[in-house]
C-alpha cells in the first residue's frame, strides 16, 4: 500500500501520523489490517471523531503494547498484540469488569462444520472489467412473505387479543396434524369423568415449586389450567425447562381431583419434519451486521469481500465459487444506525443515517450487476423497532433503491431463490431465549435457531427485550418449513444442518464492541458463509 494511501486512510478519520508512527504501520505484517485496528483503538478510546489526533511512534508502541526498546525497523504484527484485547494500564477498571470472574467465561465452542468448510481467501487480486451493464440473467426470484405493507395495528387491546388468537390458531393447526393431538380437548370441555387429557395450550406463567418441580399455568381461548411437571422424570422435566411464556404446545396430562390442576406426562412441540435436499446449480452468499458508519466497521475486509464476489480476488478455485454466485442476502444491520443505544455517537464514523445508507450504496453499487441483492432490516436500521419490521424505507435509503439489482424485504421475510426457500430473520429474539433458558448462549446460536424451528415461532416471548407489534395476525409463526434459515444479530458465525434445513448465522463485518466485551461475546468478523451448489463454504476475509 502506498504512502499516500496509508496517510489518506488516517486523514479521513482525523488522525495525523508522525514519520515514526508511519514506519510502525508500514512495517507491520499486514499494514492495511494494522491501520484499521489502530484507527479503531484510537477513535474508540479517549478521543472522539471530532478530535484531530496526532500520533507519535511512542503512542503506537503504547497502544500496541510494543516494548520501547524495539527499533522502527522491527515489524509489529497485529497477531502478536491483538488491538481488540489490549488494555491501557492507566485506564480505570469499571465496576462491571471487577465483577468478572474466570469462572464466568464459557469454554469456547468450536463449530466443526465451519472448521471443515473454512478457508481464508488468498491475497491474490486480478484486474478485469467487470460487468457494469444491466444484466440479462434470468432469475426465478419470488417474495413468499413480506409484511412491509400489512401493518394494521392501532395498539388497542382488541388488537392484542386478535394477535394472540392468531398465534394460537396457526400453531394449533400445525399441532393438530400430530396423530396424538388430533382429538384434543379445549379446557372448558374437560369432563369430570376424564382422567387423561390431550390439550393444545399457550403458556401463561412458569414457576418452580419448593421441591423443584415446574408448575406451568396454561390457557386456551376457553379457560386456564395449571400443570405440574415433576423433576423425577428427567426427559419430561428437560422439555419443561425449555418452555417459555406465550408459546403454544401440545400437552398430554393426567387430571387431578382439582379440575383446574393436572400432572403432565408429555410435552409436544410443533416441530419440523425432515425435508428432502433440493438440487441447486448456483451460489447464495449470506451477510448481516455489516454496520457501515461505525468506527469499528472493517472497511478493508469488506472491500476484499466485494473484490472476491466480483471474481477479482482470491485463488482460482475461490474465484470460481464467486462466478456461480447468483444471490446475495443481507439479513439486517447493513448500517450502524443513529441513537440505537446510549452514547452511540461516540462510536460512529458517519453520524447521519442517510449518509450511512449512501455509503452502503457505494459499496453495494460496486458489486457486479448480475447478482441480485436482497436486503432485510435489523434493529440498527431505519425501520420501526417492533417486529415484524417493514423494509428499510426509501426516504432514508434512496441511493440503495436506485440500484437495479437490489430488492427490499421485511424482517422476517421469506424468498424463493430458483426454488430454494430462504427464511430471513435478523435474530433479535435470541436475546430473550438466552435469558429465559439457562442452557442457551449467544455463541451457540445454531441451537437457538433449532429451538425456534421446534417452537415454529421466531419470537415466542412477548413483552421482553424483543419488541413485538400486536398485529391482527401473528406473522412470526413459521408456517412453512424453509430450505435455509438465515439469521444474524449476535455477530457470531454458526452453521449446522437440522432436519435437512441449513441453519446459517452470517456473523458480522464489525470488530468487538464495548457491549460485547462486558458480556464476553467474541464476534467472528469478516467471515462469509456461502451455499454453493448445495454445499456449505465459509470464506474468511481477515487473518
Amino acid at each position: 500500500m502506498s504512502t499516500s494511501k496509508i496517510l489518506l486512510k488516517f486523514a479521513k478519520k482525523g488522525i495525523n501520523l508522525s514519520p515514526e508512527a508511519y514506519n510502525r504501520v508500514i512495517n507491520a505484517e499486514n499494514p492495511i489490517d494494522f491501520a484499521s485496528s489502530l484507527i479503531v483503538k484510537l477513535k474508540s478510546d479517549k478521543f472522539t471523531s471530532k478530535d484531530l489526533v496526532s500520533v507519535s511512534g511512542e503512542m503506537v508502541d503504547e497502544i500496541t503494547g510494543t516494548k520501547k526498546e524495539k527499533t522502527d525497523n522491527i515489524k509489529v504484527t497485529p497477531d502478536e498484540t491483538p488491538l481488540t484485547e489490549l488494555e491501557d494500564p492507566k485506564k480505570e477498571v469499571s465496576p462491571i469488569e471487577e465483577l468478572k470472574k474466570d469462572s464466568d467465561k464459557q469454554e469456547k465452542h468450536v463449530n466443526e462444520e465451519i472448521l471443515k468448510a473454512s478457508e481464508t481467501v488468498e491475497d491474490t487480486k486480478i484486474k478485469f472489467k467487470r460487468n457494469e451493464k444491466k444484466t440479462n440473467v434470468k432469475y426465478d426470484f419470488k417474495i413468499l412473505q413480506d409484511t412491509s405493507k400489512k401493518s394494521y395495528t392501532s395498539g388497542e387491546l382488541e388488537n392484542l387479543i386478535a394477535y394472540f388468537k392468531s398465534r394460537y390458531e396457526k400453531l394449533a393447526n400445525i399441532l393438530q396434524k400430530r396423530p396424538e393431538l388430533r382429538n384434543f380437548t379445549k379446557i372448558a370441555d374437560i369432563d369430570d369423568s376424564q382422567e387423561n387429557l390431550t390439550l393444545i395450550l399457550m403458556v401463561r406463567e412458569i414457576r418452580t415449586s419448593k421441591n423443584g418441580h415446574k408448575i406451568v399455568e396454561f390457557e386456551d381461548d376457553t379457560g386456564s389450567i395449571s400443570i405440574l411437571f415433576t423433576n423425577k422424570n428427567e426427559e419430561l422435566f428437560a422439555d419443561a425447562e425449555k418452555l417459555v411464556k406465550d408459546e403454544v404446545v401440545g400437552v398430554i396430562a393426567n387430571k387431578s381431583n382439582d379440575s383446574n390442576f393436572a400432572f403432565g406426562q408429555q410435552i409436544i412441540y410443533p416441530g419440523v419434519l425432515r425435508i428432502p435436499e433440493k438440487e441447486m446449480d448456483f451460489g447464495i452468499v449470506f451477510l448481516s451486521d455489516v454496520h457501515i458508519g461505525s468506527l469499528t466497521f472493517l472497511e478493508d475486509a469488506f472491500q476484499r469481500f466485494i473484490d472476491w464476489i466480483n471474481c477479482e480476488y482470491g485463488s482460482e478455485d475461490q474465484r470460481r465459487v464467486a462466478e456461480d454466485v447468483k444471490y446475495l442476502i443481507i439479513g439486517g444491520d447493513i448500517v450502524d444506525g443513529i441513537g440505537v443505544y446510549p452514547n452511540q455517537e461516540k462510536e460512529l464514523a458517519i453520524k447521519d443515517i442517510t449518509q450511512q445508507y449512501n455509503e452502503a450504496a457505494k459499496f453495494l453499487g460496486n458489486i457486479r450487476s448480475d447478482i441480485k441483492i436482497i436486503i432485510a432490516p435489523g434493529n440498527h436500521d431505519a425501520s420501526r423497532v417492533a417486529e415484524p419490521q417493514p423494509a428499510v424505507p426509501q426516504e432514508y435509503a434512496k441511493a440503495l433503491y436506485e440500484l437495479d439489482n437490489v430488492e427490499f424485504i421485511s424482517n422476517p421475510g421469506v424468498v424463493s431463490l430458483d426454488g430454494i426457500n430462504v427464511l430471513i430473520y435478523h435474530g433479535r429474539s435470541f436475546d430473550d431465549l438466552v435469558m429465559a433458558i439457562k442452557e442457551f448462549s449467544h455463541e451457540r446460536n445454531d441451537l437457538l435457531m433449532e429451538e425456534l424451528l421446534k417452537k415454529r415461532h421466531l419470537a415466542p416471548i412477548y413483552g421482553e427485550r424483543t419488541p413485538l407489534a400486536s398485529e391482527l395476525e401473528d406473522y412470526l409463526v413459521i408456517e412453512d418449513i424453509p430450505d435455509v434459515f438465515h439469521t444474524g444479530h449476535v455477530h457470531i458465525n454458526t452453521y449446522r444442518k437440522f432436519k435437512g434445513i441449513h441453519l446459517i448465522n452470517s456473523g458480522t463485518f464489525q470488530t468487538q464492541t464495548e457491549f460485547q466485551k462486558i458480556y464476553n461475546i467474541e464476534p467472528t468478523p469478516a467471515e462469509v458463509p456461502v451455499l454453493h451448489k448445495g454445499k456449505y463454504k465459509h470464506f474468511k476475509f481477515i487473518e
